[in-house]
């Protein structure tokens, strides 16, 4: 069988050469790969063997087998097989090219810069992943405030979070920067919440600060009562609650009426009426000191609000998880 073996070897390489096209070529890969050539025949009549010996001849059967795969491979590469050329139907309407978009999201938050660059604000960014300083501490969050607990942040480590607002950003500025300080920070929070038609784990902020001498809270309102017109036009309303915030003193919170009901109520106001959109207020003097600030001759104003929601009431959007399903039917609409 050791003979048989060197035979078929002897005589693939002996009309290898002679191959000059691809039917040559398929004719040979037939004959000693096929399904009934050449090798298999070697592998059928291998039982007859001596048991001894089967070990040994299966290997070499392997390696010639390996071999001869190898010279037909770049022997099919000399060739190249011809294809039935099918007639083109110049009837058939064209394919128009898919043009990309912007997201909802971007559309959103770009309008939102835009109208507070025209103020004089600049944007500000920072890290995702925050010490426990910035994201709670130097914001006059004590140490057994509820935001804290594992329910509403999500710890890396003990002192290391995801951070829960964009407002860690602020605290950075006004270390680096002394007065007046007017910026935005953009950019994604994340939070342990469970996913519904107005909450998610994962959102977008959109947070400001203002730090100059003699900053009112008259000055605060204005600025979110225009950007409601400006995002929705002259007819939205704007409600201002008190609040408390460890950061702000005194603190509110402001809900836009929603546009999907009107206010009679629906599942995306939770049936009051209004969407909650954020928190702002007068930045507290003990968050001044921490960063070095005289509370004595600055005042400023802080604010946040959510940009999906933002988003949801622009484009009468009722569930906000649609903004992070990436269906391409969804999307293609803006």
């Amino acid at each position: 069988m050791k003979d048989k073996i060197g035979n078929i070897k002897n005589n693939f390489l002996s009309v290898l050469d002679s191959v000059n096209n691809a039917q040559g070529y398929e004719s040979l890969r037939v004959k000693y790969l096929g399904r009934k050539g050449l090798i298999q025949e070697l592998y059928s009549q291998l039982k007859d063997a001596p048991p001894e010996e089967r070990p040994a001849l299966g290997k070499e059967i392997n390696i010639l087998r390996s071999f001869i795969e190898s010279k037909t491979e770049q022997l099919k590469s000399r060739f190249s097989i011809k294809k039935v050329k099918q007639k083109e139907d110049i009837t058939l309407p064209g394919r128009t090219p898919a043009v990309g978009r912007k997201h909802p999201l971007t559309l959103v938050l770009n309008d939102i810069k835009k109208y507070f660059i025209r103020l004089g604000f600049t944007v500000a960014d920072g890290p995702d992943v925050e010490t426990d300083f910035f994201n709670f501490s130097a914001l006059n969050f004590p140490e057994n405030h509820p935001a804290r607990a594992m329910q509403d942040t999500l710890f890396i480590s003990e002192n290391i979070v995801l951070r829960t607002h964009t407002s860690p950003v602020q605290i950075r500025t006004m270390m680096n920067q002394p007065p007046p300080v007017r910026i935005i920070a953009p950019g994604r929070v994340y939070r342990r919440d469970t996913p519904d038609a107005s909450h998610s784990p994962f959102f977008h902020q959109v947070e400001g600060l203002f730090v100059d001498r003699g900053v009112s809270f008259g000055d605060l309102r204005a600025v979110i009562q225009e950007l409601a017109k400006y995002l929705f036009g002259a007819d939205i309303h704007v409600r201002f609650r008190p609040s408390f915030f460890p950061f702000t003193e005194p603190s509110m919170e402001y809900d836009f009426n929603c546009i999907f009901c009107r206010g009679k109520g629906c599942k995306v106001c939770k049936y009051t009426g209004w969407v909650e959109i954020s928190g702002a207020g007068m930045v507290h003097p003990n968050v001044f000191k921490a960063v070095g600030y005289d509370p004595e001759k600055y005042t400023g104003y802080a604010f946040g609000m959510g940009v999906d929601r933002m988003a949801m009431l622009r484009y009468n959007i009722d569930d906000i998880r649609l903004f992070f399903e990436n269906d391409m039917r969804f999307l293609r609409q803006f």
